[in-house]
């Protein structure tokens, strides 16, 4: 496994260019499935989770390739509806074939994401959607088997608001007969990409970026070409990692509209700012001013950013506090802060931070994939030498992230081993 070793303190200046969006692409990929074609999508990143989405999807018997960003993607020979649990446990996003495949081949065999059970777990959105269209549903030893000659559309009210299960509804609907209206819809950016991607398939979506969504059923759909749209949480990475190192960058093929609760916490933060349509310019004060946030689905503030924030409050000039409405439980970072100086208490599901003045450089270990920024962002700013281990969290969600950071001149390398 390998490691990144930091050796902190330095000023990040530069542009960087943001990747495409890694929850896009594990639903586009998907889509892909509901019918036969040839499928290029630009602007992929390359990514260890979009490797697994290819090995699942190959399994199935579709041909993939991704050069360059570009994915090239033929499932004219998917013959195959199953996803072993070899795949899903390795990543959640893998559910998301489960619409896809009851909708197009009237069956589908999908594992269980590991650790998830009958009861009430987000999983069961999925699964409910699912049967609200017409398709006999059964657990059997830890698959969710689905069957339908074909789906029927049906009115479909989520409890909460779920990423994946709207995606993966709305996957299942557009070929069903007759119109569905999901209610309570999620917004996110990465689920009104893909209701663009289905409808230029020749779905009839309507209410595409609202959380109310009417789709008309359609008898067949057609391959197309398609952009992923930029990695929000990678762009607001770059943005923390100038901040906590007083920097000034830009970043290329950035979307603000996408990053507006983010950006208005960095500005509350002492960081100014210079917004253009693609592009975002942040130059950070010398201290970071305390700013609290709290998380929420879309447009609120992302959990997927709630680390990241954590490590810069650590030293920012005051006491703040993160809360955590998505995930109660997701702190795993803060041990690890606090190894590197942080002092950071928990309280049920939020992070009461009192600022230091300097942090200093220690091992810590990843344990998942914005934990994993939250430390490189730490050692960034950490005095001496940190070292990070088990990247390879890392590499599921940010491509080349060292190379880049390097680039707007940190001192960080990648050093492979067994052991780490």
């Amino acid at each position: 496994m390998d490691k990144f070793i930091i050796r902190g303190g330095k000023r990040l200046s530069g542009t960087v260019t943001i990747s495409g969006a890694k929850n896009a692409t594990l639903a586009m990929m998907p889509a892909g499935l509901l019918v036969g074609g040839v499928f290029h999508f630009r602007n992929t990143p390359e990514l260890r989770d979009v490797a697994t989405m290819s090995d699942l999807l190959r399994s199935m018997g579709a041909v993939i390739d991704l050069k360059d960003g570009l994915l090239t993607l033929d499932t004219r020979k998917v013959t195959k509806q199953e996803a072993p649990y070899e795949f899903v446990k390795k990543m959640r996003a893998s559910i998301y074939v489960l619409g896809p495949l009851i909708g197009r081949f009237g069956r589908a065999k999908v594992s269980l994401p590991g650790g998830c059970a009958w009861g009430p777990r987000p999983v069961d959105l999925h699964i409910e959607g699912i049967r609200k269209l017409g398709a006999q549903v059964e657990l059997k030893r830890g698959y969710i088997v689905a069957s339908a000659p074909r789906l029927t559309g049906a009115r479909i009210s989520f409890d909460v608001s779920s990423v994946g299960a709207t995606g993966n509804v709305m996957m299942a609907a557009v070929l069903a007969k007759g119109t569905t209206v999901i209610e309570n819809a999620a917004i996110e950016p990465e689920i009104t990409a893909l209701a663009d991607l289905l409808n230029a398939m020749g779905a009839r979506i309507a209410g595409v970026g609202t959380k109310h969504l009417e789709i008309e059923g359609v008898d067949e759909l057609h391959a197309v070409d398609a952009d992923t749209i930029a990695d929000r949480i990678e762009a607001g990475t770059f943005l923390a990692a100038a901040a906590i190192t007083g920097g000034s960058i830009t970043l290329l093929r950035a979307n603000p509209d996408h990053c507006s609760a983010v950006l208005v916490k960095f500005e509350e933060a002492g960081c100014t700012l210079r917004v253009e349509k693609d592009r975002i310019t942040i130059s950070a004060p010398k201290t970071l001013q305390p700013v609290d946030v709290t998380t929420g689905a879309y447009p609120a503030f992302p959990t997927d950013m709630q680390a990241q924030w954590t490590a810069m409050m650590a030293i920012a000039g005051g006491s703040s506090v993160v809360t955590d409405t998505i995930y109660a439980d997701r702190f795993k970072h803060v041990p690890e802060l606090a190894r590197l100086g942080a002092a950071v208490t928990l309280k049920e599901n939020a992070a009461y931070i009192r600022g230091v003045r300097a942090l200093t450089g220690a091992t810590v270990m990843s344990t998942d994939l914005r934990a994993s920024a939250s430390l490189i962002l730490a050692g960034l700013v950490a005095e001496g030498t940190t070292e990070v281990l088990r990247v390879y969290h890392l590499d599921r969600g940010y491509q080349a992230i060292e190379q880049k950071l390097r680039a707007l001149g940190a001192d960080i390398e990648r050093v492979a081993g067994a052991e780490f």
